[in-house]
């Protein structure tokens, strides 16, 4: 992982000597992706700045790389996993100059031309100058993991691995994409499928399109680009049974993770509770230390637990990384996450991934790549579930093509009314599709993962770089092989159900390979699920504090004032506050994040390096995560005891009813509004137990009476106590013993 930075006249004309000091400012914006080198190059019309991390041949493997007679440089961020392969297909007499794993794509290039990827595995961005041709040359891997950004105007091209890089050039723009940021699917979150190009959020900055060769001719600017792959065609088109399809997904998975542990250095493992970070702990080798994260989600929802177990099952040093429920990110360290991703949709998931790197970056700087599971919920119908709410795989298909036809709708909306004004359509989905005269409409399952694709390069990938790149780590993301999507893109459609519903074919694959439970076990959130209010309470408090001053400072600008409702955002955060089960807390981020990015934009901060950081986590040492609980549990969540003589009373906005239908199930409701259901068959004591707290008893007489203990239900009285459900009225007062020593 390092930092790419460079400016190039497109109209003929050489570089001034000037250059020089931009390409450094350029580089220096971007100095957190590269801690070990930095290294310029300026010849005729081109400047090329690099800042390096080290992995492959950490002394000898230093940019800019270049042929023997000076005729190709190369620039390159990533990681070029098949490079000893590649360089045994090389001409006869090819030698190579250095270890640098980038090298080999110089002489590739020099043989096959603009196909030089066409047979390279990995993940990189990278820029070529051929001075001989007079062209430059952009291209990023298949699914664009790691970034390049360019704007151009009629004399120059300034280019960079980050957007704030170019910002650091006078004439390049700085303003942000309003329409764009708000209309992008993933933004807004409507329930439509898109496959609309990535998009940088800001006006005139481009991103180079992954999976892509750009070039660009330095004489007059003409460009020209082919995709040298295209995500494949959800088609079914492969032969085989189901124990073949499984063995090779199998297969293939084992290859792309020894792949991805190649380097000169230690690589480490973010581990959570699932099977897809524990499928590539199983077979990473060296044996990694892994990191787990532990916050109030995690601990509730049991993500942390399972992360640990895991861990010890496979005999791995693992590491619970303590995101404090109490600590709140203050208003700078908010901003800073923010400018390092440059993206609205920066989050609770981002944020807490950047604490973990910089937990990494601290307490153990010899590991400087982390693998991750990340992609296989995308590709491998991790989703599934979600998408059939609950039901089956004919569920999912139905919602599916429910989906797809939104989509066609949006692209025929004369026709697609039909759809609006009727539960049951009278007319076929065929003549809608027919009408859009886009044959990728009418395929919703190719649609649906073409969509995943999108989100993967605009969201997962983006913030995984940057994340990482924040404390000069790398992130390697195993599944993300475009051999494993294409083995899962050909599975039979009379197969699907069997492989691609809940992840199958890779759960059957790691048979014999995982613990039954960790194969078996369900999808589970990074923060979401049953735990989901411990962190909404956290960044809406981040949004409150100082007088939301956070709202204030995004909501001044003149896009943010054209196009936010500053009411119905402090309205919306007020809810949150006093619920955080009421809404998303992503949403008011994201615009919150946008109208922030409009200010920094305008009014350009300085170098990441430069700021100050907060503390950073520490971990939690488990040993024995059964006898260390409730100590466990008072770390991350503080002291949440409910003692026996503790008056309790419920809030006065709280009702408890009765359904009449079904006698076992409650509802309670908060200000008229029924926001919870108990169910007695679950907590047969909790009901009585919530009703009889009248502010006048002791907590142990409630519970005498409702024959309850309350060690079974301190998890639900501590849960009740923060969000408002109850509240301690009082200490029951010490019995004095009369005057004969009698009660």
């Amino acid at each position: 992982m390092c930092g790419l930075a460079g400016v190039a006249r497109i109209d003929g004309a050489p570089l001034p000597a000037d250059a020089d000091v931009l390409l450094r400012r350029m580089a220096g914006a971007i100095a957190h992706r590269g801690p070990d080198d930095e290294a310029y190059f300026r010849e005729g019309p081109i400047g090329l700045g690099f800042v390096r991390l080290s992995l492959v041949d950490p002394a000898g493997g230093g940019q800019p790389l270049s042929v023997e007679d000076g005729s190709l440089v190369l620039i390159a961020n990533g990681e070029i996993y098949n490079h000893r392969e590649l360089a045994a297909g090389l001409p006869a007499g090819t030698r190579l100059r250095t270890g640098s794993d980038c090298e080999v794509l110089l002489h590739l290039y020099r043989r096959d031309g603009l196909d030089f990827l066409d047979r390279v595995r990995g993940m990189f961005s990278l820029v070529l100058w051929d001075r001989d041709r007079g062209r430059l040359v952009f291209a990023r891997d298949r699914f664009g993991i790691k970034p390049l950004f360019y704007h151009r105007d009629a004399e120059r091209i300034v280019f960079g691995s980050e957007i704030k890089a170019l910002f650091q050039d006078p004439s390049c723009p700085r303003e942000l994409d309003w329409h764009a940021a708000l209309g992008d699917q993933l933004t807004s979150g409507d329930p439509v499928f898109s496959d609309a190009p990535a998009h940088s959020y800001f006006k005139n900055i481009e991103l180079v399109p992954p999976a892509t060769v750009m070039t660009i001719d330095l004489a007059d600017g003409a460009t020209a680009s082919h995709r040298y792959w295209d995500f494949p065609a959800y088609d079914g088109a492969r032969e085989g049974s189901e124990t073949e399809l499984v063995k090779a997904y199998g297969e293939t998975l084992a290859a792309s993770v020894a792949e991805c542990c190649m380097a000169d250095v230690e690589i480490g493992l973010f581990l959570s509770g699932g099977i897809d970070s524990a499928a590539v702990a199983a077979l990473a080798s060296p044996r990694p230390r892994t990191f787990t994260a532990l916050n109030g989600s995690t601990l509730v929802n049991g993500d942390a637990e399972s992360g640990h177990r895991i861990a010890q099952g496979l005999g791995l040093v693992n590491h619970q990384v303590l995101l404090d429920t109490s600590y709140v990110p203050g208003i700078d360290e908010w901003k800073r996450h923010l400018w390092l991703l440059e993206t609205p949709m920066a989050g609770p998931e981002s944020f807490y991934k950047g604490e973990m790197y910089r937990h990494v970056g601290r307490h153990a700087p010899e590991i400087k790549a982390m693998l991750l599971g990340g992609g296989s919920d995308e590709f491998n119908g991790g989703y599934s579930g979600t998408i059939a709410n609950g039901g089956e795989w004919p569920d999912f298909l139905a919602n599916v093509e429910r989906m797809g036809v939104r989509g066609a709708q949006r692209l025929n909306p004369a026709l697609g009314a039909w759809w609006d004004q009727n539960d049951r359509p009278l007319l076929k989905r065929g003549a809608l599709h027919e009408a859009v005269a886009d044959s990728r409409v009418a395929d919703a399952y190719g649609s649906y993962f073409r969509w995943n694709y999108r989100n993967v390069v605009q969201y997962n990938c983006w913030h995984e770089d940057r994340t990482a790149a924040g404390v000069g780590i790398e992130a390697r993301v195993p599944f993300l092989d475009h051999r494993l999507i294409e083995l899962v893109a050909a599975v039979p459609a009379a197969l699907r159900a069997e492989l691609v519903w809940d992840k199958q074919i890779l759960r059957r694959s790691l048979r014999g390979v995982l613990p039954p439970d960790v194969v078996d076990r369900p999808k589970g959130p990074f923060f979401y699920g049953e735990g989901v209010a411990h962190t909404y309470r956290t960044f809406a408090a981040m949004l409150a504090q100082n007088g939301e001053r956070l709202i204030d400072e995004a909501t001044a600008g003149p896009g943010a004032r054209h196009f936010l409702d500053a009411d119905n955002i402090r309205a919306g955060l007020r809810a949150l506050e006093d619920d955080p089960s009421s809404g998303h807390v992503e949403f008011l981020l994201r615009t919150v994040n946008l109208g922030l990015l409009e200010q920094m934009a305008a009014d350009v901060p300085g170098p990441l390096v430069s700021w100050p950081a907060a503390a950073v986590p520490r971990s939690v040492p488990v040993a024995d995560w059964d006898a260390e609980r409730e100590a466990i549990e008072e770390q991350v969540l503080g002291d949440r005891s409910v003692t026996p003589d503790a008056v309790l009373a419920r809030a006065d906005n709280i009702q408890l009813l009765l359904d009449p239908d079904e006698p076992s199930l409650w509802y309670l409701t908060v200000d008229g509004a029924i926001e919870y259901v108990l169910d007695e068959n679950e907590d047969p004591a909790w009901p009585s137990v919530l009703r009889a707290l009248d502010g006048v008893r002791p907590l142990d007489k409630v519970l005498a009476e409702a024959g309850a203990e309350l060690d079974d239900l301190k998890a639900l009285l501590a849960e009740s106590l923060e969000l408002g459900i109850i509240a301690i009225a009082s200490s029951a007062p010490a019995v004095t013993p009369d005057a004969d020593g009698e009660n």
